[in-house]
Order: C-alpha cells, then sequence, then structure tokens
C-alpha cells in the first residue's frame, strides 16, 4: 500500500511539473498554436523514446541479474572446492604417475596473467591424466565421498548451477563415481577389468576437477585476493604447500 501512494504521488508530480512548464512557454512565449505543434511532435516520438528507454535499462537489468548470478555460482564452487574438491585433487594427484612431471604447471603464483591461466588450461586438454585406480585407496575414497553425498546433493539442487554446464557435468560425474563405489562391498578384490571400469569413471572426474579447480584460481585472483591467498597456501599439488603465512 505504501508503495502504491508513493508511485501514485510520483506520477502526480511528472503530471503537474509538465503542466506548470508548458504554462510558463505560454506565458513567455504566448503561442499555443506551436505549443501544441511541440507537443504533438514530442508526442509523436514518445514510443520511440520508450522504447530507447526500455532496452537500456532491460540491458543493465540484465547485466546486474548476469553479475549476481555470477557472483553466487561462485560462492556454489567455492563451497565445493573447500569442502571437497581440494580434498579429491589431493586423492587423484596422489594415484597419477604422470603428476610430478605436470605438478610445477599448476602451481598458482600470485603474479600469474590471464595469458598464463589461459596456457594452463590448454595444457589441460592435452594432458592423458594417466591415473592408475589400483594406487587410488579406494576404500578411503568411498567413505570420503559417502559422508559428503548429501552436500553435493544440495549443490546439485542449487538452480544458479544451470549457469554452469562444466560444473554441472563435474558433479554429475563425481555422484556417478560415489554410485560405482558404493555398490561395490569389497573393493580389495576387484578384477583387473572393473578396475579398469573403475578407472575411467576416476579419470572423468579428474579431468574435469583439475580444469574446473585453474577457472576457480583464476576467478579468485582477479575478484578476492585474500581467498586467492588461501587457496595458493593449500595448493593440493605443492608439496611444499601450508595454510601457514611464512
Amino acid at each position: 500500500m505504501k508503495n502504491l501512494k508513493l508511485y501514485r504521488s510520483f506520477v502526480l508530480a511528472l503530471l503537474v511539473t509538465s503542466v506548470l512548464l508548458y504554462g510558463i512557454e505560454y506565458l513567455l512565449l504566448g503561442d499555443s498554436g506551436s505549443i501544441f505543434t511541440a507537443f504533438i511532435g514530442n508526442l509523436a516520438f514518445l514510443p520511440i523514446n520508450v522504447l530507447l528507454v526500455s532496452i537500456i535499462i532491460h540491458r543493465l537489468i540484465n547485466d546486474m541479474e548476469r553479475k549476481n548470478r555470477i557472483e553466487k555460482l561462485n560462492m556454489v564452487i567455492g563451497t565445493f572446492f573447500s569442502q571437497t574438491g581440494t580434498r579429491l585433487l589431493g586423492y587423484f594427484s596422489e594415484a597419477d604417475p604422470g603428476i610430478e612431471e605436470f605438478r610445477k604447471y599448476l602451481i598458482v603464483k600470485k603474479d600469474w596473467s590471464d595469458r598464463e591461466f589461459a596456457d594452463v588450461s590448454r595444457r589441460l586438454k592435452n594432458y592423458e591424466y594417466p591415473i592408475k585406480a589400483e594406487v587410488l585407496d579406494l576404500e578411503g575414497l568411498r567413505d570420503f565421498l559417502e559422508h559428503r553425498n548429501d552436500s553435493l546433493l544440495r549443490l546439485l539442487e542449487n538452480p544458479v548451477m544451470l549457469e554452469h554446464e562444466t560444473f554441472t557435468e563435474l558433479l554429475r560425474a563425481v555422484f556417478h563415481l560415489t554410485e560405482e563405489l558404493l555398490n561395490r562391498e569389497d573393493l580389495d578384490e576387484l578384477p583387473p577389468s572393473d578396475l579398469e571400469h573403475l578407472e575411467g569413471d576416476v579419470k572423468r572426474v579428474y579431468s574435469l576437477l583439475v580444469y574446473e579447480w585453474v577457472a576457480y584460481m583464476e576467478y579468485l585472483k582477479n575478484n578476492y585476493p585474500y581467498l586467492f591467498s588461501l587457496s595458493m597456501r593449500t595448493n593440493p599439488f605443492d608439496r611444499e604447500a601450508s595454510p601457514v603465512v611464512k
């Protein structure tokens, strides 16, 4: 009700102002014909004026809403990495025989440019992720994912996830790996064929996870230096990483 009264008052104030201005113009010029002609001309242009203003306002509103959605999305992604993603990277990288050669590209520095992040992302697309399932602690991985299943489900149910297809694909891959592990009673006595199958599921999660991690690190560097600082100090690929500031 209060907003409606305020709106009516605003409309009335605009109408009164318009009448007063036309009245002042008539008193100064005394030519009602010219004033009327000018009024018709302005009235004819009004639809175009409204259209232009509407387009501009619509664009501004869309830009603001998109920025807000991106902020919310990256908050969700940050929650995922702090609770699950960073630990998973630790699990997978320890079972990756090629990580020692590739590790140097994943030690993110505070002075990295956008070009350096882009270069790492390009290298990731060409990396084969030669992870070995038999090296993984499958039972530990299963327990870890099982304890985080509810939180992952809440992330996937968040409507903001629709804005980020690759991250949604990552969550689906994690859920699938969790289901595969939970449906096996004894992970210590799996045949080679089944280990190979699980290896494919792990590689899928691993490749998507590393790519999203690099993208998130770039976002933090450009927008939240204090969060980026902590992420660098807890980098799962850096053996010398420590949350303690030295």
